[in-house]
């Protein structure tokens, strides 16, 4: 099972089923999801009934909650990333949950060896802690060896349900801590590599081609033992492993490929390709001004809101303008109906445009606005001059 936070790789596409909204994240729920929860509970249950002295009916209902609550951890991990990022000033559209773990997706990349770092550790520190907290509850009571015994499915235990369901918790979380540090990119383990290579080399691409690198051996290394496993008799595990190899290979190709693209994209900052000349509406501005003299004049649905020294307050939507309006209070201006649900829609103008390739709320309204260190606005970015920059740093060089 495989936990990463998508920023630069993407292992999957498609859309998913919500769940819930988390500190304002969206969970959702790959289909390939209910395939591993279904295996989880399949697997298990006859597991549980060799140790558990009950009916198969409990062992069944602890496979459920054992399944339940793996994912519950996951998506605990993914929060750790998610908070840790949200530190770094780098936001979270959603966490998704899939076959092989758990998908945080990040609005942008990381600016700093360090961030990176903090960002990628900080999944595998809340896994190391649930699987304190879940062991320490086992060996509370009733010891460490009956924490292993039970872990491992001995048939001599007799373990009530709830000392079976944290012992399995235990060693599942400990599995996947220790998988997620091995150094092989997209795993948290090959982020915290690029980390420390970005910060030897001073040189986030070559920082992210050295993890690469090590995902792809590792995924040569996975498919192989995948293949070894399946030849020896143990089809599930071989399978299992083989495809995630495969995932894992994939994924660290499309990665060097991303990084060549980066290496073009180089020197190229949001300040180059925005338009500074934004229309903006002054904040101090009553609506029913601002519906005459900007939403009925140029025909647009939203537009950015300053305010007395020019600083970037946020984006009003033509709906709230014209409420405000229509209501008659001259006393709403339109800084009070700066939609702050859109989250962030700001950018620094020094930014390089690589930044701006997994935001999320470029794609969501279409433009970013650039602010200079002060926050006054210099610039809007739209995707259609974004896609146009992109355009002629792919077009190949004409001859001299």
């Amino acid at each position: 099972m495989r936990q990463t936070c998508d920023h630069a790789p993407v292992l999957r596409s498609g859309s998913s089923i919500q769940l819930a909204r988390l500190f304002g994240i969206r969970i959702g729920v790959d289909f390939s999801w209910f395939v591993v929860l279904f295996l989880i509970i399949f697997l298990l249950s006859d597991r549980f009934q060799e140790v558990l002295d009950s009916s198969s009916g409990v062992a069944y209902l602890t496979a459920v909650a054992a399944a339940l609550l793996f994912f519950v951890s996951i998506v605990l991990h993914e929060l750790g990333h998610a908070f840790a990022a949200r530190r770094q000033g780098i936001e979270i559209s959603s966490i998704d949950l899939w076959f092989f773990g758990g998908i945080a997706r990040m609005s942008s990349d990381t600016r700093s060896p360090g961030g990176e770092f903090v960002v990628a550790a900080a999944g595998p520190l809340v896994t190391l802690i649930i699987t304190f907290v879940c062991g320490a509850a086992v060996a509370l009571g009733t010891g460490m060896s009956e924490l292993t015994d039970t872990a491992q499915f001995q048939d001599s235990v007799n373990a009530s349900p709830l000392i079976l369901l944290l012992s399995w918790l235990t060693e599942i979380n400990l599995i996947l801590f220790l998988f997620n540090l091995l150094p092989a990119f997209p795993l948290d383990g090959g982020r915290i590599a690029r980390a420390i290579a970005w910060k030897i080399t001073g040189d986030r691409n070559r920082g992210t081609r050295f993890a690469a690198w090590l995902g792809q051996a590792f995924a040569a290394l996975f498919i192989g033992l995948g293949i070894f496993l399946l030849l020896s008799g143990a089809p599930f595990d071989g399978i299992w492993l083989a495809v995630l190899g495969w995932f894992l290979g994939g994924a660290a190709r499309s990665t060097v490929a991303q990084t060549a693209f980066a290496e073009r994209l180089e020197g190229i900052r949001v300040a180059d390709i925005m338009d500074r000349e934004p229309v903006a509406i002054p904040g101090e501005l009553s609506a029913k001004r601002a519906e005459e003299d900007y939403f009925l004049r140029y025909r647009w649905p939203w537009f950015p809101v300053v305010d007395a020294s020019g600083r970037y307050l946020g984006i009003v939507r033509q709906e709230r303008v014209t409420g405000a309006s229509h209501a008659g209070d001259d006393q709403v201006t339109v800084g009070m109906l700066v939609d702050e649900e859109l989250g962030d829609t700001r950018v620094e103008q020094d930014l390089p445009i690589e930044a701006l390739l997994g935001s999320e709320p470029l794609r969501r309204i279409g433009a970013l606005f650039a602010v200079d260190t002060d926050g006054v606005l210099r610039g809007v970015v739209t995707v259609d001059q974004l896609r146009r920059a992109l355009q002629r740093a792919t077009q190949p060089a004409a001859p001299q």
